[in-house]
């Protein structure tokens, strides 16, 4: 049995298991106790399958995943969201779309905070649309705000999936975080840019109301008090990994014991708020470290059936461009996020993927970058982004999934405007990392 057949049946087990609801790491739990028989020798297999697992989550370096988790869950859950969106209005003041740029505001803010697209989105919508429905917002400039800034949480760190993304890939942890930070700055100043451009053409989608003036001095003494607390995070997060000063892993400890400290000067620390954090947090760190463990394994199984290999010469024997190649890999990417969520995905083609790409000789981090935003794009694609059914959740009765569609579509394609640039124009990636301490 060639190589071939062997992608095409392990694949559509997978498919098979994901399709049945099966969860995923126990969908690759299946394949690869299956494959770890018939291919390592059976018993001897099944313990050298044992030995890759053990050894695929036990590294210093999968540390901020749980970390990062928890920053998200304890900033979530201690009330401070409320507070940043009374500061952005006042800040915003009286321009189209003021509502609709608060969401995107909102959202770069809280993507320091959450590091999960979906508790975004759902913190946005809670907050904003009743407000938007209630000015007379369309949906197109009441939802489809929340749902292209909610998601910025993916790119822009603390991002556990990115962290995720660098481990499977085997580059640097702390590199990746200080490379997505300006692609994610980009996409938000793409969806500002196209909420004003709108509302300005179309003002009835987002009208225009008087805002109460507040006095700089009060604007000025709310900024320091709920505003640049949350930049010293993202310093602690980002800037001291890209000043050499520490590990992404030491970075990530020290954020999260920020995030501790920021919620208990906002009051918003309990026993209870600790307990469901860390609830949350180890389920969340469970389920994601088991489907490492899966897709490590997957990826051992390929290479010795000689799948990963033949996958890239059959990517490299033709004659086109290699660029085009990439495109392609995007385009397959944006199809399956129609139809699973971003840790399937990634579990099921980094093994593929990045064997092709270092056969090109393209940077891995630049690559890294453009695939975390196509799994970004994924919780909004069409029609089963995870996004998508969270905005209807807490959208105003009477929303459809219709509705929820069609405002998400023209963000959507700003994300792809944003992927076009960083495909086109590599140092929108890889230029920050190159000024880094080493």
């Amino acid at each position: 049995m060639g190589w071939v057949d062997l992608v095409l049946i392990g694949f559509g087990i997978l498919l098979a298991c994901f399709a049945i609801g099966m969860p995923v790491a126990f969908a690759f739990l299946i394949i690869n106790v299956v494959g770890a028989y018939v291919f390592w020798n059976g018993a001897a297999g099944l313990n050298q399958l044992v030995l890759s697992v053990m050894e695929s989550v036990t590294h210093f370096g999968l540390l901020p995943v749980p970390l990062f988790i928890m920053m998200g869950e304890i900033m979530f859950r201690s009330g401070i969201a409320s507070k940043l969106m009374d500061v952005l209005s006042a800040w915003i003041g009286r321009v189209p779309g003021r509502l609709s740029l608060m969401a995107v505001g909102g959202g770069t803010l809280f993507a320091t905070l959450t590091g999960s697209g979906m508790a975004g989105t759902a913190m946005l919508g809670k907050i904003l649309v009743p407000e938007m429905e209630k000015r007379g917002y369309q949906k197109p400039m009441s939802l489809g705000p929340i749902l292209g800034s909610g998601g910025l949480a993916i790119m822009i760190p603390p991002t556990a999936l990115g962290v995720l993304l660098a481990a499977l890939a085997n580059f640097s942890i702390g590199d990746f975080l200080v490379a997505i930070v300006v692609p994610g700055l980009l996409m938000a100043v793409i969806i500002a840019a196209y909420v004003i451009i709108r509302c300005t053409i179309q003002p009835g989608l987002a009208p225009v109301y008087d805002v109460p003036p507040q006095p700089l001095g009060r604007k000025l003494k709310n900024t320091a008090i709920y505003v640049f607390p949350m930049f010293v995070i993202v310093f602690l997060v980002v800037g001291l990994v890209f000043l050499g000063i520490a590990t992404a892993t030491e970075a990530a400890a020290l954020g999260a014991l920020g995030s501790f400290v920021l919620a208990y000067l906002y009051k918003g620390l309990n026993w209870s708020v600790v307990a469901e954090t860390l609830k949350s947090t180890l389920a969340t760190s469970v389920m994601m470290l088991m489907i490492l463990t899966g897709s490590t394994a997957f990826s051992q199984l390929m290479a010795f059936t000689g799948a990963t290999g033949g996958l890239a010469s059959l990517a490299t024997s033709y004659e086109i461009s290699p660029i085009w190649v990439v495109i392609a890999m995007q385009v397959i990417l944006l199809v399956l996020g129609c139809f699973m969520e971003p840790l399937s995905i990634m579990m099921l083609t980094v093994p593929i993927y990045f064997p092709v790409i270092e056969q090109f000789g393209f940077n891995p981090i630049w690559f890294g970058a453009i695939m975390l935003l196509n799994m970004e794009m994924a919780t909004i694609s069409p029609p089963f982004g995870l996004s998508l059914f969270v905005m209807k959740g807490v959208a105003p009765p009477g929303t459809t999934m219709g509705d929820v569609y069609r405002a998400a579509t023209p963000f959507f394609l700003c994300h792809g405007l944003a992927m076009a640039l960083m495909i086109a124009f590599p140092d929108i990636v890889l230029w920050l990392p190159s000024q880094m301490e080493r």
